[in-house]
């Protein structure tokens, strides 16, 4: 596939007659799932500073993992689904599963329905509140595809979408949400909206030419102090997040030291950023499978002191 890396697992071990499911999951491009991936993190981390983490958050933690998996692999296949004709229209897009008919669609809805059963079934090992929560955010999956024809802001659609696992998670931990979560959702929102702008620029021209808009459309030539503004409020909310939890001092100073760091590697990434090279927009991009694990690997430090 053409926005695929070279040499991905998916072409060169994966069954052929599975190739198009896995490419309609991202599997080939696992970015995706790291992204959904690191806020759970973060949420677990973040409630365990409290209390200190618990042989149930070995399994929370792989759970979210695979959870992660699953649900980015239905969300992309229902992404896909709504966005067939778009999808058909943009060159580095056209030659996914569904335009260039290596399935029907009634075979990715049969597939999107045995990813999200799959995901129910960790979901429903947690505790009531969590399901709620897992439950709720399927409104804002559903609507996640169709932002970017009524709404300049699609990204913030993505934003409260990947990032409800903070809340899910933390949930899942301390059998409540608390203003540190809601604080480390915002926080996330806003890292969606600073990666995903970089994300959206590698099509803005073809996204102009069909009318679907974005906040790299949006934003034009004045994106890079936008990105800047996003990463600023990131760091900050995750800051927020962390002096208002109940950790004590330590952790509380070893997770401002994972907040400082995450915003230090975006800064590092504006440095390397070419709005006018796609090449580098998508390295910058995967670049932030790391700085969401930053984040949640010191938070992880914090929980365990």
């Amino acid at each position: 596939m053409a926005d695929a890396p070279r040499g991905n697992w998916v072409d060169a071990y994966a069954p052929k007659a599975a190739r198009p499911y896995l490419r309609l999951s991202r599997a080939d491009r696992p970015i995706g799932t790291w992204l959904l991936f690191a806020p759970c993190l973060w949420g677990i981390g973040l409630a365990a500073m409290a209390d200190g983490f618990a042989a149930w958050d070995v399994w929370l933690a792989l759970s979210c993992g695979a959870g992660a998996f699953l649900m980015r692999g239905a969300g992309c296949t229902w992404n896909d689904l709504a966005d067939v004709g778009i999808d058909a229209s943009v060159a580095r897009t056209r030659s996914r599963p569904l335009p260039s008919g290596q399935v029907t669609k009634w075979q990715a809805m049969g597939w999107m329905v045995a990813q999200a059963v799959l995901a129910a079934f960790i979901l429903f090992s947690y505790n009531w509140l969590a399901v709620g929560l897992g439950i709720a955010s399927l409104a804002l999956v559903a609507i996640y595809p169709f932002a970017k024809r009524f709404t300049w802001w699609p990204q913030v659609f993505l934003g409260l979408a990947f990032n409800w696992g903070a809340l899910l998670a933390y949930a899942a931990h301390a059998g409540a949400v608390s203003v540190s979560a809601a604080l480390l959702y915002g926080a996330g929102v806003a890292w969606t909206l600073y990666y995903d702008t970089i994300y959206a620029h590698q099509d803005r021209e073809d996204d102009a030419l069909i009318g679907v808009k974005s906040t790299a459309r949006l934003f034009g030539k004045n994106t890079r102090p936008w990105l800047i503004g996003f990463a600023v409020l990131a760091a900050a909310l995750a800051a927020l997040a962390v002096l208002l939890g109940d950790a004590a001092a330590l952790p509380k100073t070893i997770a401002l030291a994972g907040v400082a760091t995450f915003g230090a590697h975006m800064a590092w990434q504006m440095q390397r950023l070419d709005f006018e090279n796609p090449a580098s927009c998508l390295h910058v991009f995967r670049a932030n499978r790391d700085t969401g694990l930053i984040l949640g690997l010191f938070f992880a430090a914090a929980a365990i002191v």
